[in-house]
């Protein structure tokens, strides 16, 4: 597939699926494939829910806006990921789903799905799995929001996106993409926008933090990471063995049931 799979969800995936589910998932996604510009809703709240969507490439947004216009993004989805299991859950969706910058995503037809999980019986393990993770995240940004401040929001955010990539560098820094303008860093962190640039700038004092050319280059993540006291645990980088041991024995206990 294009893109790389994030962290924590690649890791779980090649723990859980078997080499036939393996192709045939890829399969399924490349078959699947479509392209999105910039910008463009792919979901709107209210709509039925039509596919399974992974994104593929480029990162996808999940948000809601209210009447006036204003708009709080709720989450990211990066590369490998699931958007949502709304097509198996829900009769309307509650959110909508856009694209941060140019996308492409797999859309899973729900006979296709229905076939896919079946033919795959360790991809509901890993679907499973991706929506315990994205549950956990969407905690996080809670608190984010609703407890730190402006430049610990900011500063929270550049670890997750980073950490989501590459997971933890044992010194140092590194860089990572960085696909959000300021005006949607804002509002997926409850600031407005010029706050956000004073806020960008401050952390380019404090820490040499630089976000150029859609990338963001973080010299010294340990520092960074305490500004926002940062802990990764949310993410479930490590443990990925014993993550996959739990998930697989719940399965097989509901299985017995």
């Amino acid at each position: 597939m294009t893109g790389a799979y994030s962290v924590t969800f690649g890791r779980i995936l090649n723990r859980l699926l078997s080499s036939a589910e393996w192709m045939a998932w890829e399969a399924s996604l490349a078959r699947n494939a479509r392209d999105y510009a910039k910008g463009t809703d792919i979901v709107r709240e209210g709509e039925r829910p039509a596919a399974l969507r992974v994104v593929l490439s480029g990162w996808a947004q999940k948000y809601k806006q209210l009447p006036d216009g204003r708009r709080q993004i709720l989450a990211l989805v990066l590369p490998g990921q699931p958007c949502d299991l709304d097509l198996f859950t829900v009769g309307r969706t509650d959110h909508s789903l856009s694209a941060v910058r140019r996308l492409t995503v797999a859309e899973i037809g729900r006979q296709e799905a229905g076939s896919l999980l079946r033919q795959c019986p360790n991809l509901a393990q890993l679907l499973c799995w991706g929506e315990i993770v994205t549950a956990a995240i969407q905690r996080e940004w809670t608190i984010n929001i609703g407890q730190r401040n402006a430049i610990e929001r900011v500063a929270q955010l550049m670890c997750e996106i980073f950490a989501r990539q590459h997971g933890i560098p044992v010194s140092g820094g590194g860089e990572c993409d960085f696909l959000l303008t300021q005006g949607q860093l804002a509002e997926a962190t409850g600031l407005t926008q010029v706050h956000v640039n004073r806020t960008v700038q401050q952390l380019r004092r404090r820490c040499a933090v630089e976000l150029r050319n859609l990338r963001l280059f973080i010299p010294d993540f340990a520092e960074l990471a305490g500004i926002a006291a940062f802990n990764a645990n949310y993410l479930h980088l490590d443990g990925t063995d014993r993550a996959v041991e739990r998930v697989t024995a719940l399965f097989r206990g509901i299985e017995r049931d």
